[in-house]
């Protein structure tokens, strides 16, 4: 079972709003997901984005793999510069 943080559709037509979801690669984009991270609402001037930075990293850890789009989020956010810090430090 290959494991990915993505995001999943949300709100009504023309409306986008986003929940960041952890979810197995082969369920539909809006289907089952195992748990939810974060938001994401680029609506909003600047973009919302709120997440849970410890589920997130526990997903990452354990080898889930972030969609381009939440790859991202997370960049900005600085959610991967603590992962990446957090993978190389320990050797």
């Amino acid at each position: 079972m290959s494991v990915k943080i993505r995001l999943k559709r949300m709100g009504s037509k023309k409306r986008p709003f986003y929940r960041i979801v952890v979810a197995d690669s082969r369920s539909p984009r809006d289907g089952r997901f195992i748990e939810t991270v974060g938001t994401y609402n680029p609506l909003t001037d600047p973009e919302t984005v709120t997440l849970k930075e410890e589920k997130v990293m526990n997903w990452l850890n354990n080898g889930a793999q972030p969609s381009d789009t939440v790859r991202n989020i997370l960049s900005r956010n600085g959610v991967m510069k603590k992962f990446h810090e957090a993978k190389f430090s320990k050797k």
